[in-house]
């Protein structure tokens, strides 16, 4: 018997659902499920594990159409979207997973860079700071800043020496989470990073000031993988060993500011003259905002992008809440203004350079800062260039000119003015001291000067005729010829033929050892055109030649530099008086000062003017023009002035004219207020003389064999004759006495009395304790017990304490010598240079400068006005 369990019957099937019979189909019919059956059927059956089709082979009855099992489907169908959400879950899970594997990775990758990069370092325990380089600091006589100079351009200045402003510029606009970061920003990092995903490049560059710092302190400028990581690392050790105020100290001090200025306070005096202690709100702006761009975004170079980034900071500033928005908006330069006032270098630069350049001679190689106090008068230094500088604008387009050079100096070689050209940001080749050019006429004095030692003199007669030596004949620039002259008229008229005539008499040997004697330090070739100038030198030397001839006839050694210190004040240098002495003789100087007088009384120099002081000087003319000089001298001051092309180009200029003008308006300012003095006559004149007794047999002094020191003779220094003197009672002075009347003679000035006793052990002022200078019976002592002597204010020393301890003679510039004056038994300072041979009777020492003795001249006898002879038309047969 059949039997058929419905779906409905077994186990677990629905309960309450009944199920009409189906009709059976015939015998051999067969009959097809629909699709809704025979899926659900296949499902169920599939779930419960029975048998596919029916036990006896038959075909499960049809359920009814309105059964279609739309729960079973229904089931089914929400089964779904569980396995979608199990999928979705997986893929997060995985995403998660492999980030956090590359992450990992990546990490390990960034720590192995780290390391590789860091390896090439060296050791952390040999980093320190590098030295800045030495800055100098030049100084006016009066203290003023000239200039500094070094590879920096300024000196360091500490964080709290700056305005609260300048500080918070930097951080607003640099790195405005400086205060807050480690050394590296990762906020920042992040931010630029999007920044260039998103523009498809780099955008910015995402360093903080500290690392800036480290770069600039330790790394090159390349920017690569390897010196970024190192960058990051040395930036993370600076924070960890300096404060932040020190690390925006160095950065302020060593960042570029262009235009050769490092460092703030180099950027301030740059461009706006200031120390950067006085900067105000809107120059530290306009600063920080430079330093993305250096050479484009500076005020000289590009005033407009300089205010746009002035503007910029000022923003910033106030929004990171610096500044208020009013002090932003009161600090901004307005957008109309093309330029911005900034300081221009102006002739005191050529001075600094010089200065800069004579360091290394002075004290060595700089390793610190130092502080160089110069000669300089400011006030004159402005003249000058003011001088210089309207004289080509206003006179170089008709004469075809276009540089100018100006020294000036006290009569010892002080500097007090110096113009190296006429625009210094232009050029900074300086045309004064570095230049060497053709001194012209104004050499000649050296050549008159020699003829003058040989035994001429103002009024010896010379033909200023053409001539011929050796196929070189000189011609006047004039192309006239004045027939018989005298040398005085031959100097002051600038006549080359008498200069030429002189040159071979003398030997340009002789001239070259006048010009080198008197301050000429170029090497010269000693040939017969020597006399008209045409040998190069520069306007420093030439114009330390005129010196002598206004200080009496003392050689000078120009000089700027007076002292150079430590920034901890410690004296590295300090200048001396001292000099190369007596140059020339003083008889040959009152005749050299009566013709230099003349040039500028009558003669080229005539256009020269400055009231009420006596003044010598020489113009100079050069071959073509191309150099025209005049140097000028008085009683206190010696200046010089060249005019000409760089290119050597001809002008129409001549000494006489622009130069003297330019001469003239400069001294009428260096001597207001000022009481006029006379030059030099350069004679003992008027004066009693000391002198060394000399033994006419062996040429040495007499000795004394009493006291075992040398005898004097007192000699009338206008004369050179012995005299008779006594010791005045009343002022301890020696006084020549006229023989017949015992009475001093009139005319001659006394001479302080010799050496008085001395005191030792040095005596201090208990208030402050250093030496003081005291007065014993009349007679001054210093703080060491030595006796000063009232004339020089020099010690007065020991007589065999040694050449070098002794008193200057203000005449000859050389050290005196005491001797015991026989007369009085008093030890007497004796000057080295005698003022006349005497009949052989007194001798100089080895090291006097003393002229060859006068020529004996014949007066000429003339036939006629034309036809005069000489000794140097004899010379030369003219």
């Amino acid at each position: 018997m059949d039997f058929r369990i419905s779906a409905d019957d077994r186990v677990g099937g629905p309960q309450k659902r009944t199920s009409k019979p189906q009709p059976r189909a015939a015998k051999g019919q067969r009959v097809e499920p629909s699709l809704g059956q025979s899926v659900g059927v296949f499902v169920d059956d599939e779930r419960s594990g029975g048998p596919i089709g029916g036990g006896g082979g038959g075909k499960p009855p049809k359920p009814p159409r309105k059964e279609k099992k739309e729960p079973r489907r229904g089931k089914a169908e929400a089964a779904r979207p569980k396995k979608r959400r199990s999928r979705s879950g997986g893929f997060l899970m995985g995403l998660l997973w492999w980030g956090f594997v590359a992450c990992l990775w990546g990490g390990l990758a960034v720590i192995g860079i780290i390391v590789y990069y860091g390896a090439q370092l060296p050791s952390s325990n040999t980093w320190a700071i590098p030295e800045r380089p030495p800055n100098i600091r030049i100084l006016a006589a009066d203290g003023s800043l000239i200039s500094n100079r070094g590879q920096t351009g300024g000196e360091a200045v500490t964080f709290r020496e700056l305005p609260h402003f300048v500080p918070a510029a930097f951080i607003a606009s640099e790195d405005r989470r400086f205060m807050s970061h480690f050394g590296v920003d990762p906020i920042g990092l992040m931010a630029v990073a999007i920044e260039s995903v998103q523009a498809r490049g780099v955008t910015r560059g995402a360093s903080t000031l500290t690392q800036q710092v480290a770069k600039n302190l330790f790394l090159t400028p390349d920017q690569t993988l390897g010196r970024k990581v190192q960058e990051a690392i040395l930036a993370i050790w600076l924070e960890q060993n300096f404060t932040k105020e020190e690390i925006l100290e160095l950065y302020m001090n060593r960042v570029y500011f262009g235009a050769g200025a490092t460092g703030i306070e180099a950027a301030a005096q740059t461009y706006f003259g200031v120390s950067a202690r006085n900067l105000s709100l809107g120059q530290a702006a306009m600063l920080v905002g430079i330093l993305p761009a250096p050479s484009a975004y500076n005020p000289k170079a590009n005033p407009q992008r300089a205010i746009e980034r002035q503007r910029l900071v000022l923003n910033l500033m106030a929004q990171e809440g610096y500044i208020t928005r009013e002090e932003a908006d009161a600090a901004q330069i307005s957008s109309d203004q093309s330029s911005v006032r900034t300081v221009v270098a102006g002739s005191e630069s050529y001075v600094a350079d010089w200065v800069e350049s004579l360091m290394t001679a002075y004290i060595g190689e700089i390793s610190d800062d130092v502080v160089v106090q110069t000669t300089i008068d400011w006030k004159m230094q402005k003249d000058a260039e003011f001088a210089v500088r309207e004289a080509v604008a206003n006179e170089g387009p008709k004469r075809g000119f276009t540089q100018g050079a100006l020294v000036a100096m006290d009569v010892d070689g002080t500097i007090r003015a110096m113009v190296g050209g006429v625009d210094y940001q232009a050029s900074q080749y300086n045309r004064a001291v570095t230049a060497k050019r053709q001194p012209g006429s104004t050499f000649k004095p050296f050549v008159y000067m020699a003829a003058m030692e040989k035994g001429y003199t103002p009024d010896t007669l010379a033909e200023d005729a053409q001539f011929e030596y050796n196929g070189w004949s000189p011609r006047n620039a004039s192309g006239k010829y004045a027939g018989t002259v005298t040398l005085r008229q031959g100097l002051a008229y600038s006549l080359n033929t008498i200069a030429g005539r002189l040159a071979i008499d003398v030997t340009p040997a002789a001239v070259i050892d006048v010009a080198t004697r008197m301050g000429i330090s170029t090497p010269m070739t000693p040939v017969p055109s020597i006399g008209l100038g045409t040998q190069e030198v520069n306007l420093l030397e030439l114009t330390s030649a005129y010196a002598p001839f206004a200080n009496g006839g003392n050689g000078v050694i120009p000089n700027v530099i007076t002292k150079i210190t430590s920034k901890d004040d410690e004296t590295l240098y300090e200048a001396s008086n001292a000099g190369p002495g007596r140059v020339i003789d003083p008889h040959v100087l009152a005749q050299m000062n009566d013709m230099l007088e003349t040039a500028v009384e009558v003669g080229t120099g005539r256009g020269a003017n400055l009231g009420g002081w006596q003044f010598g000087g020489k113009t100079g003319t050069s071959q073509e023009s191309r150099d025209a000089l005049f140097v000028g001298y008085t009683a206190a001051m010696v200046t010089g002035v060249w005019l000409g092309n760089d290119d050597n180009k001809g002008t129409k200029l001549s000494g006489g004219n622009v130069p003297v003008a330019i001469w003239s308006e400069f001294m009428t300012k260096a001597h207001a207020g000022k009481s006029p003095v006379q030059i030099p006559g350069g004679s003992y004149a008027g004066q009693v003389i000391p002198q060394q007794l000399i033994d006419p047999n062996t040429g040495q002094p007499i000795i004394d064999p009493a006291t075992g020191q040398p005898q004097v003779q007192y000699v009338d220094g206008g004369t050179g004759q012995p005299v008779q003197t006594m010791v005045d009672p009343a002022t301890g002075q020696i006084v020549a006495i006229d023989p017949a009347t015992g009475q001093p003679m009139q005319g001659i000035a006394p001479i302080q009395s010799g050496n008085p006793s001395m005191q030792t052990g040095q005596m201090l002022d208990p208030a402050t304790g250093l030496p003081v200078e005291q007065f014993v019976d009349g007679n001054q002592f210093n703080g060491a017990g030595q006796a000063i002597d009232p004339v020089t204010g020099f010690p007065l020393q020991d007589p065999n304490a040694g050449f070098g301890q002794a008193p200057i003679d203000p005449e000859t510039g050389m050290p005196m010598t005491l001797v015991i004056d026989p007369a009085t038994g008093q030890q007497v300072w004796v000057p080295s240079a005698p003022t006349s041979n005497n009949g052989g009777q007194f001798a100089a020492p080895v090291e006097q400068f003393a002229p060859p003795a006068p020529v004996q001249q014949p007066e000429p006898v003339y036939e006629n006005q034309r036809s005069q002879r000489t000794l140097m038309d004899l010379i030369f047969g003219g």
